[in-house]
Protein backbone atom coordinates (compact mmCIF):
# COMPACT_ATOMS: atom_id res chain seq x y z
CA UNK A 1 0.00 0.00 0.00
CA UNK A 2 1.53 3.47 -1.07
CA UNK A 3 0.71 6.78 0.16
CA UNK A 4 0.45 10.40 -1.63
CA UNK A 5 1.56 12.05 1.46
CA UNK A 6 4.73 13.79 1.40
CA UNK A 7 7.35 12.77 3.94
CA UNK A 8 7.14 14.26 7.35
CA UNK A 9 9.80 17.34 7.85
CA UNK A 10 12.09 17.00 9.85
CA UNK A 11 11.48 17.59 14.08
CA UNK A 12 12.07 21.63 14.03
CA UNK A 13 14.45 23.45 16.44
CA UNK A 14 12.66 24.69 19.65
CA UNK A 15 14.26 27.09 22.26
CA UNK A 16 13.52 27.09 25.69
CA UNK A 17 12.41 29.19 27.37
CA UNK A 18 11.02 31.88 24.96
CA UNK A 19 12.68 35.45 25.20
CA UNK A 20 10.27 38.02 25.50
CA UNK A 21 10.31 39.98 22.31
CA UNK A 22 10.94 43.03 24.32
CA UNK A 23 13.80 41.85 26.15
CA UNK A 24 16.46 42.28 23.44
CA UNK A 25 15.21 45.76 22.44
CA UNK A 26 14.62 46.41 26.17
CA UNK A 27 18.00 45.58 27.99
CA UNK A 28 20.17 46.63 28.92
CA UNK A 29 19.36 50.42 28.62
CA UNK A 30 20.66 52.72 25.90
CA UNK A 31 23.95 54.61 26.69
CA UNK A 32 25.24 51.19 28.83
CA UNK A 33 26.30 48.52 26.71
CA UNK A 34 27.40 45.16 28.31
CA UNK A 35 30.92 44.58 28.56
CA UNK A 36 31.93 41.36 27.07
CA UNK A 37 35.17 39.51 26.88
CA UNK A 38 35.15 36.91 24.53
CA UNK A 39 37.20 33.40 25.02
CA UNK A 40 37.68 30.78 22.26
CA UNK A 41 39.70 28.12 21.25
CA UNK A 42 38.82 27.26 17.24
CA UNK A 43 37.44 28.91 14.28
CA UNK A 44 35.28 31.61 16.05
CA UNK A 45 32.09 31.63 14.51
CA UNK A 46 29.92 31.90 17.93
CA UNK A 47 32.20 35.39 18.19
CA UNK A 48 31.12 36.40 14.84
CA UNK A 49 27.77 35.99 15.47
CA UNK A 50 27.56 38.19 18.46
CA UNK A 51 30.18 40.98 16.93
CA UNK A 52 27.30 40.75 13.66
CA UNK A 53 24.95 41.26 16.10
CA UNK A 54 25.93 44.19 17.64
CA UNK A 55 26.73 45.61 14.19
CA UNK A 56 23.14 45.18 13.75
CA UNK A 57 21.80 46.79 16.72
CA UNK A 58 20.32 43.55 17.52
CA UNK A 59 22.25 42.96 21.36
CA UNK A 60 23.63 46.18 23.04
CA UNK A 61 27.15 45.21 23.73
CA UNK A 62 30.79 45.88 23.19
CA UNK A 63 33.86 42.73 22.75
CA UNK A 64 36.04 44.46 24.84
CA UNK A 65 38.98 41.64 23.58
CA UNK A 66 39.07 37.99 22.77
CA UNK A 67 41.60 36.11 23.99
CA UNK A 68 42.28 32.54 22.80
CA UNK A 69 44.85 29.78 23.10
CA UNK A 70 45.73 27.89 20.25
CA UNK A 71 48.20 30.13 17.73
CA UNK A 72 46.41 28.29 14.96
CA UNK A 73 43.24 29.47 15.84
CA UNK A 74 41.04 31.23 13.22
CA UNK A 75 39.18 33.49 15.62
CA UNK A 76 41.92 35.42 15.68
CA UNK A 77 41.65 36.69 12.32
CA UNK A 78 37.70 37.12 12.71
CA UNK A 79 38.51 39.91 15.59
CA UNK A 80 40.57 41.29 13.81
CA UNK A 81 38.66 42.09 10.86
CA UNK A 82 36.03 43.35 13.12
CA UNK A 83 38.47 45.61 14.96
CA UNK A 84 38.73 43.58 18.69
CA UNK A 85 41.65 43.09 20.12
CA UNK A 86 42.80 39.52 20.42
CA UNK A 87 45.25 38.18 23.27
CA UNK A 88 46.73 34.85 22.57
CA UNK A 89 47.27 33.01 26.15
CA UNK A 90 48.93 29.67 24.44
CA UNK A 91 47.74 27.14 27.59
CA UNK A 92 50.78 25.03 26.60
CA UNK A 93 53.63 28.17 28.49
CA UNK A 94 51.90 27.37 31.88
CA UNK A 95 52.96 24.67 33.81
CA UNK A 96 49.45 24.98 36.00
CA UNK A 97 45.82 25.43 34.96
CA UNK A 98 45.41 28.15 37.69
CA UNK A 99 48.47 29.79 35.64
CA UNK A 100 46.40 30.49 33.09
CA UNK A 101 43.93 31.08 34.83
CA UNK A 102 45.56 34.19 36.20
CA UNK A 103 46.82 35.52 32.96
CA UNK A 104 43.24 35.34 31.88
CA UNK A 105 41.77 36.93 34.46
CA UNK A 106 44.78 39.88 34.86
CA UNK A 107 44.00 40.40 30.40
CA UNK A 108 39.85 40.53 31.50
CA UNK A 109 40.35 42.92 33.90
CA UNK A 110 42.75 45.13 31.24
CA UNK A 111 39.99 45.41 28.82
CA UNK A 112 37.35 45.88 31.66
CA UNK A 113 35.67 43.06 30.83
CA UNK A 114 31.68 42.40 32.70
CA UNK A 115 30.67 39.47 31.38
CA UNK A 116 33.36 36.60 30.15
CA UNK A 117 31.41 33.98 27.29
CA UNK A 118 33.45 31.19 26.48
CA UNK A 119 32.32 30.63 22.84
CA UNK A 120 34.30 27.20 22.05
CA UNK A 121 36.77 27.62 24.83
CA UNK A 122 38.58 23.87 24.83
CA UNK A 123 40.46 23.91 28.01
CA UNK A 124 39.19 23.77 31.92
CA UNK A 125 38.68 26.44 33.48
CA UNK A 126 39.28 26.70 37.11
CA UNK A 127 38.02 29.09 40.77
CA UNK A 128 40.97 31.33 39.66
CA UNK A 129 38.70 32.30 37.21
CA UNK A 130 35.64 31.52 38.07
CA UNK A 131 36.10 34.18 41.12
CA UNK A 132 37.07 36.79 39.72
CA UNK A 133 33.66 36.96 37.62
CA UNK A 134 31.20 35.12 39.77
CA UNK A 135 28.10 33.70 37.80
CA UNK A 136 29.53 36.09 35.01
CA UNK A 137 30.88 33.83 32.71
CA UNK A 138 28.54 31.85 30.13
CA UNK A 139 29.54 28.73 28.44
CA UNK A 140 28.00 27.06 25.20
CA UNK A 141 27.64 23.19 25.05
CA UNK A 142 27.07 21.43 22.14
CA UNK A 143 24.49 19.35 23.44
CA UNK A 144 21.32 18.79 25.95
CA UNK A 145 22.77 19.28 29.33
CA UNK A 146 22.98 17.17 31.03
CA UNK A 147 23.64 14.63 28.67
CA UNK A 148 26.82 14.21 26.51
CA UNK A 149 28.54 16.78 28.68
CA UNK A 150 32.79 16.82 27.41
CA UNK A 151 34.62 17.62 23.96
CA UNK A 152 32.27 15.25 22.32
CA UNK A 153 29.06 15.99 22.71
CA UNK A 154 27.81 15.87 18.92
CA UNK A 155 30.09 12.15 18.24
CA UNK A 156 28.56 11.18 21.81
CA UNK A 157 24.72 11.76 20.67
CA UNK A 158 25.09 10.08 17.50
CA UNK A 159 27.07 7.26 19.34
CA UNK A 160 23.95 6.90 21.43
CA UNK A 161 21.44 7.14 18.90
CA UNK A 162 19.50 10.02 20.27
CA UNK A 163 17.28 11.43 17.80
CA UNK A 164 17.14 14.61 19.74
CA UNK A 165 20.28 16.70 20.45
CA UNK A 166 21.02 20.58 20.65
CA UNK A 167 22.76 22.69 22.26
CA UNK A 168 23.18 24.49 25.82
CA UNK A 169 24.16 28.03 27.48
CA UNK A 170 24.73 27.71 31.01
CA UNK A 171 26.77 29.45 34.04
CA UNK A 172 29.94 28.04 33.97
CA UNK A 173 31.40 25.90 37.20
CA UNK A 174 34.32 24.43 38.10
CA UNK A 175 32.97 20.53 36.95
CA UNK A 176 33.33 20.64 33.15
CA UNK A 177 29.94 21.48 31.43
CA UNK A 178 28.08 22.21 34.48
CA UNK A 179 26.04 25.05 36.03
CA UNK A 180 22.35 26.62 36.06
CA UNK A 181 21.14 26.21 32.41
CA UNK A 182 19.95 29.51 31.27
CA UNK A 183 18.72 28.41 27.39
CA UNK A 184 18.32 25.55 25.46
CA UNK A 185 17.79 24.29 21.74
CA UNK A 186 16.68 21.23 20.43
CA UNK A 187 18.35 19.81 17.16
CA UNK A 188 16.85 17.00 15.45
CA UNK A 189 19.37 13.95 14.42
CA UNK A 190 18.56 12.73 11.12
CA UNK A 191 19.08 9.23 9.78
CA UNK A 192 21.62 10.31 7.52
CA UNK A 193 23.81 12.82 9.69
CA UNK A 194 27.66 12.73 10.36
CA UNK A 195 29.24 14.44 12.82
CA UNK A 196 29.97 17.40 10.58
CA UNK A 197 26.46 17.61 9.49
CA UNK A 198 24.66 17.52 12.94
CA UNK A 199 27.34 20.16 13.84
CA UNK A 200 26.76 22.10 11.35
CA UNK A 201 23.20 22.36 12.28
CA UNK A 202 23.46 22.53 16.17
CA UNK A 203 25.49 25.41 15.42
CA UNK A 204 22.77 27.54 13.43
CA UNK A 205 20.84 27.39 16.76
CA UNK A 206 23.71 28.09 18.77
CA UNK A 207 24.19 31.53 17.14
CA UNK A 208 20.75 32.20 17.94
CA UNK A 209 20.47 31.25 21.88
CA UNK A 210 24.01 32.81 23.01
CA UNK A 211 22.70 36.09 22.30
CA UNK A 212 19.63 35.58 24.30
CA UNK A 213 21.43 33.56 26.81
CA UNK A 214 23.94 37.26 27.37
CA UNK A 215 20.92 39.20 27.91
CA UNK A 216 19.07 36.79 30.09
CA UNK A 217 21.80 36.33 32.33
CA UNK A 218 22.81 40.22 32.75
CA UNK A 219 18.88 41.10 33.44
CA UNK A 220 18.70 38.47 35.56
CA UNK A 221 21.34 39.23 38.19
CA UNK A 222 20.33 43.24 37.59
CA UNK A 223 17.11 41.80 38.53
CA UNK A 224 15.78 43.53 35.72
CA UNK A 225 12.55 42.54 34.09
CA UNK A 226 11.48 43.90 31.13
CA UNK A 227 8.24 45.62 30.73
CA UNK A 228 5.06 43.78 29.56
Amino acid sequence: MTSDRAPAEPTPSFISPAIPPNLMAEYPPAGSPLKLGVMASGSGTNFEAIAQAIADRQLNAKIQVVIYNNPAAKVAARADSWGVPAVLLNHRDYKRRKDLDGEIVKTLREYNVEWVIMAGWMRIITDVLLDAFPDRILNIHPSLLPSFPGANGVEDALKAGVKITGCTVHIARAEVDCGPIIIQAAVPVLPEDTPETLHARIQVQEHKILLQAIVLAAAGRAGWHPSV
